[in-house]
């Protein structure tokens, strides 16, 4: 099989079409604005149709589709692929995620909880690519999975473990896409400040002791987080696929 060439896929680049989950808020967000500035169409998915919105209304001359969408339901994820009305994607973004939050009391609580925080974490992703799959461009398509830091050195107890999950889930799907040209990585991102993932402030409580572990001695931002995406789904990544990409400022060191 004869792939395109980097020129061949650069030309075409304004073209292509990404689709991003949870692309209203913090990397997402960066995530679609990155590929925007390209001249992509984005589709913009997410459980909150406000966000998506004032994505939209913040690029008035781009190209945004929004798709509210609850990635863990099913048939909301079959609407998805409804609104794609058959076109091809070249980049797929499994960026949605969060936490269970705080878990009722007893074993049957902290089960529902631990359910809810894979469901968001790990099996929204699973479900979005595998209805996805086979409109994936064949050869040239792109899945990047947004992963944490909390996969490679624990933490968060259900939500790491989902998080881990999505490390070996990448690297079987890898195997799959690698016959039809398909790539798939996943980035893992360390402290992010400036999301809804932490406050209204987009800081963590324990910012200073997070932005310590660094060697760079300052916090990840979500364009940070966008420029490694925007690489992996690039015709100079065509060569690199099921790999783990952390961008997390030296915190965690790669091995």
């Amino acid at each position: 099989m004869t792939l395109p060439d980097h020129t061949t896929v650069e030309a075409t680049r304004a073209l292509r079409t990404v689709v991003v989950s949870g692309a209203g808020t913090g990397m997402g967000r960066a995530v679609a604005e990155r590929f925007l500035a390209d001249g992509a169409t984005v589709v913009a998915l997410g459980r909150r149709a406000e966000p998506l919105h004032r994505l939209r209304d913040d690029h008035p001359t781009s190209d945004v589709q929004v798709v509210p969408a609850d990635l863990t339901d099913p048939d909301a994820v079959l609407r998805v692929v409804e609104a794609l009305d058959g076109r091809p994607v070249d980049v797929l973004v499994n960026n949605a995620g969060g936490v269970g939050g705080a878990p009722d009391p007893g074993l049957h609580g902290l089960l529902e909880s631990y359910r809810r925080t894979v469901d968001q974490n790990l099996l929204s992703a699973m479900l979005l690519t595998e209805a996805l799959w086979p409109s994936l461009a064949r050869p040239g398509g792109r899945v990047v999975t947004i992963c944490s830091i909390a996969a490679q050195r624990g933490g968060g107890g259900a939500y790491g473990a989902a998080k881990a999950g999505l490390v070996a889930w990448g690297a079987e799907l890898a195997g799959r896409g690698g016959p039809d040209g398909i790539t798939v990585n996943t980035v893992s991102p360390g402290y992010v400040q400036d999301t809804e993932f932490f406050s209204t402030q987009g800081r963590s409580r324990r910012h200073d002791a997070l932005v310590a572990q660094t060697l760079l001695g300052r916090a990840g931002t979500p364009s940070d987080v966008a420029g490694a995406v925007h690489y992996l789904a690039s015709a100079d990544a065509g060569w690199v696929t099921g790999q783990v990409l952390s961008v997390n400022g030296g915190a965690v060191l790669g091995r």
